[in-house]
C-alpha cells in the first residue's frame, strides 16, 4: 500500500506543471492548515537557493530550534526533501503521510509539486517543528510554497533559467521571484542591478547583502571559505566548508537571514561550519580517484563551477556531463570548455527530460565520446581527479554508484 501511495505521487509528473495557488490553498485546508502551526522562511531564486536553504537550516538548529528544511529535487531518494534538525524523515513516515494526502490532492487536482509541498508541510506539523525553512520550487509568484505565509523571504540570485516559464528578460523572471516578498515583511537579498530595482519595488524591508550588509571572503581551497559578515544588527565571522565564492556567498546571505531572525552569531558560527549540500561542489573519493559533483544546470551554474575549478587548481579536468531538455546549452559548454581536457557524454537513465548525448557531440570544442548511461561513463573515466556535472538528475545517479548506495527506481521528471 505505501509503495502504491509513491508510485501514485510519481505518476502526477506526467501531468506536467501548472502555475497558480488555488488548488494548493485548498488542499491545505482540507489537510486542516497544517501550516498554522510553525512559521515559515521561503527561499527562491535562481541559483544557490539549496546550499542558502541547508545553511540557514543549520544555523537556526544550532541556535536551538526545531527546525524543518524542505528541498527540491531530491538527488537519490524522495525522504531526503523533508528534513527535521537535520535528519531525513523515514520513508515510512513519508508515505504513511502521504496516503492521507492523496484522496484530498486527487480530490482538488493538486499537481506533483502542490502535493509535495503539501505533504511536507504536514509532515512539518505533526514533528512539532518551530519554523520550516521552504525553498521555493520554481519562479515564486505562483509556486506551490507561496501559498505559505512568510516570517522571511530570501532571494538568492535571479538569472536566465525556465525562461519558457519566467519570462526571457531578467526583469521578467526578477518579477516571478519577487512574488515571495510580502508588503512590509522581512526579507534579505543577493540580487543585484536591475533585478534588484524589481525586488525593491515589492516594498519589503528589504536588506541586500554587499549593500546593506558587507562581506569578505578568505578563501581556503578544499576547506571551504572565511567570512566576516556586517550587518546593520551586527558582525559576524565564521567558517563554511561550501566551495568557490558562489558557496561562500551563499552561506553569508544565509547568516544575514539568521540575524534578521535573531540568531545569535555563536550559533550561526556552529552552524555554518557543519551545513553541507550534497550533489553541489561536493567532492567524493571513488577507486582512489577525486571526483567533483555540480549540479551546473544553467549558464551562472557553470560559470561559478568554472571558477571554482580554476581557483582550486584543477584545470583541465575530465568531465562527465548530461544536461536536461530545454536548457541553454551552447552558453553553458562555453563557460566549462576552458577547463576541460575531455568531456564524456551521458544521461540520466531515470529522467525522460534528458538530453540525449550524441545531440550534444559538435558543441565541445575537445575531445568528446559518448557513454549510454552514467555507471559506463564513469568506467570510461582516465587516472586522476574527475568532475561530474550538468543535471541533477544526473548527479543524483551518479552519487550513489560512487557511494555504492542504492537508486530509487522512479522516473524523475520534477
Amino acid at each position: 500500500m505505501l509503495t502504491q501511495a509513491l508510485s501514485w505521487l510519481f505518476a502526477q509528473q506526467r501531468f506536467g506543471v501548472h502555475p497558480g495557488l488555488a488548488r494548493v490553498r485548498e488542499l491545505l485546508d482540507r489537510l486542516g492548515s497544517p501550516q498554522r502551526s510553525f512559521d515559515v522562511v521561503l527561499v527562491g531564486g535562481t541559483n544557490g537557493k539549496g546550499s542558502t536553504s541547508a545553511v540557514l537550516a543549520g544555523m537556526l538548529q544550532a541556535s536551538g530550534i526545531r527546525v524543518g528544511l524542505f528541498t527540491s529535487p531530491h538527488l537519490t531518494r524522495f525522504a531526503e526533501r523533508f528534513q527535521v534538525d537535520g535528519q531525513e524523515l523515514p520513508e515510512e513516515c513519508v508515505e504513511e503521510a502521504l496516503l492521507r494526502v492523496q484522496p484530498h490532492a486527487e480530490a482538488v487536482g493538486a499537481t506533483f509539486f502542490e502535493i509535495v509541498t503539501a505533504l511536507g508541510v504536514l509532515l512539518f506539523a505533526e514533528a512539532s517543528v518551530r519554523l520550516a525553512v521552504m525553498e521555493v520550487g520554481l519562479g515564486g509568484r505562483l509556486d506551490a510554497t507561496n501559498a505559505l505565509e512568510p516570517l522571511l523571504s530570501v532571494v538568492t540570485t535571479v538569472g536566465f533559467d525556465h525562461t519558457e516559464v519566467l519570462g526571457s528578460t531578467l526583469e521578467q523572471i526578477a518579477a516571478e521571484k519577487a512574488g515571495i516578498l510580502r508588503w512590509g515583511g522581512l526579507a534579505v537579498t543577493g540580487v543585484e542591478g536591475a533585478a534588484l530595482e524589481i525586488l525593491q519595488g515589492r516594498e519589503a524591508d528589504l536588506w541586500v547583502l554587499g549593500r546593506d550588509a558587507p562581506y569578505e571572503v578568505e578563501a581556503q581551497g578544499w576547506n571551504g571559505s572565511w567570512v566576516r559578515l556586517s550587518s546593520p544588527v551586527g558582525q559576524v565571522e565564521f567558517g563554511t566548508g561550501l566551495l568557490g565564492e558562489h558557496g561562500a556567498r551563499n552561506a553569508a546571505l544565509a547568516a544575514l537571514a539568521a540575524l534578521r531572525l535573531g540568531v545569535g552569531t555563536e550559533a550561526i558560527a556552529r552552524g555554518a561550519v557543519t551545513a553541507r549540500w550534497p550533489g553541489r561542489l561536493e567532492r567524493l573519493c571513488w577507486q582512489g580517484r577525486e571526483v567533483l559533483l555540480d549540479g551546473a544546470h544553467n549558464v551562472d551554474g557553470a560559470r561559478a563551477l568554472a571558477r571554482t575549478l580554476s581557483s582550486l587548481g584543477m584545470t583541465p579536468v575530465p568531465l562527465i556531463f548530461g544536461v536536461s531538455e530545454g536548457k541553454d546549452v551552447e552558453r553553458i559548454v562555453h563557460e566549462l570548455t576552458p577547463t576541460v581536457s575531455e568531456v564524456i557524454l551521458t544521461r540520466a537513465t531515470l529522467s525522460p527530460r534528458a538530453s540525449r548525448p550524441e545531440t550534444l557531440t559538435t558543441l565541445w570544442n575537445v575531445p568528446v565520446r559518448v557513454a549510454a548511461t552514467p555507471e559506463e561513463a564513469l568506467a570510461m573515466l582516465p587516472e586522476g581527479p574527475a568532475v561530474v556535472a550538468g543535471s541533477l538528475y544526473l548527479i543524483g545517479e551518479v552519487r550513489p554508484l560512487l557511494l555504492g548506495e542504492a537508486v530509487e527506481q522512479r522516473e524523475r521528471w520534477q
